[in-house]
């Protein structure tokens, strides 16, 4: 007889999942800290432009060429930790909170970025979740050239 609890653990969509990067930089926390609260250090590797305040509890609008994306900042931890609300999909329908987390590893920082949850079973979800892996994955290359080399990696026309 077929067990139908033993299927539901078997099912690879039944957990949600989340985007977990982790990166060294050769900078101390506080500077890359800024780079993600300070709006015009903000703009030198992620957006064009900033509508908005950086604040906690606040909404604010990242402006890129094709998109404009809202995030709500809900933790601000001074060198530590940055948190954000992000939405996904063509209308924002799925939201996940997106955490940066800083700390010292020898001379630079280790940063720990994590988005979720992503619940798979849920329509245009997964797209979303894979959205989440190639955008951070590429954001954080972006920081990294900007932290570690002073260079702006992006492609798209900023």
């Amino acid at each position: 007889m077929h067990d139908p609890a033993a299927r539901d653990e078997a099912d690879p969509l039944l957990a949600p999942r989340t985007v977990r990067m982790v990166r060294r930089f050769q900078a101390p926390p506080s500077r890359v800290y800024r780079c993600w609260t300070v709006p015009e250090e903000l703009i030198r590797w992620f957006p064009q432009r900033v509508e908005g305040s950086l604040a906690v509890g606040t909404r604010s609008t990242l402006v890129f060429p094709n998109q404009r994306v809202w995030w709500d900042v809900t933790v601000l931890e001074s060198d530590r930790r940055f948190e954000f609300r992000w939405p996904w999909g063509k209308d924002g329908a799925w939201e996940t909170t997106v955490s940066v987390r800083l700390e010292p590893a020898g001379y630079g920082t280790r940063l720990t970025l994590t988005d979720g949850p992503f619940d798979l079973r849920v329509p245009g979800v997964l797209d979303a979740y894979a959205q989440a892996l190639e955008g951070w994955g590429e954001a954080l290359a972006w920081l990294r050239g900007v932290v570690d080399f002073s260079s702006d990696l992006r492609t798209r026309p900023y």
